[in-house]
């Protein structure tokens, strides 16, 4: 074996890297193919809704963002962690729309607690707050969000996973 230290042949010099961290690792086996679950209609139906939702209440954060930088709010502080809460309501909304729609695990968690106090919204808005023209409409979307994650094929989509 030439190249070898000590039978006389030039030496292959390692790199510094290499000599201190060691060589390259082995390229890993290949990922083997997940299957594909297709949406059953409900779930994409539930996935629309969540994704209106989402927008709704990303239009609801420029709004409150508009109105706090044009008055004076009594706390800046607060009303911009206001714009910031429901911001990543919004953005955790958008993200749980994509989530149901490919049928992934981690979705419907989120979309429940989030549709939970979206209610708790809605019911304030509609009857404490006497504002049933916000109220009535976000229960609405809540109510069949709730009932398409509900219905038997969207459950089924998650056990066949």
């Amino acid at each position: 074996m030439s190249g070898q230290v000590g039978d006389g042949g030039p030496a292959r010099r390692r790199p510094r890297a290499e000599r201190l961290l060691g060589g390259a690792a082995e390229p890993s086996a290949p990922r083997p193919e997940r299957p594909v679950t297709e949406a059953p209609p409900a779930l994409r139906r539930a996935a629309l809704v969540v994704g209106v939702q989402a927008l709704a209440l990303g239009v609801v954060a420029v709004v409150l963002l508009f109105l706090t930088l044009t008055s004076s709010p009594d706390s800046v502080g607060r009303a911009l962690a206001e714009v910031v809460y429901v911001g990543l309501a919004a953005g955790l909304l958008g993200a749980a729309a994509v989530g149901l729609w490919r049928v992934k695990g981690w979705a419907r968690a989120p979309v429940i607690a989030l549709q939970l106090l979206l209610a708790v919204l809605g019911y304030t808005l509609a009857f404490e707050a006497d504002l049933p023209l916000l109220g009535v409409p976000v229960l609405a979307l809540v109510g069949i969000e709730l009932y398409l994650l509900a219905t038997p094929e969207a459950r089924l989509a998650y056990l066949d996973r």
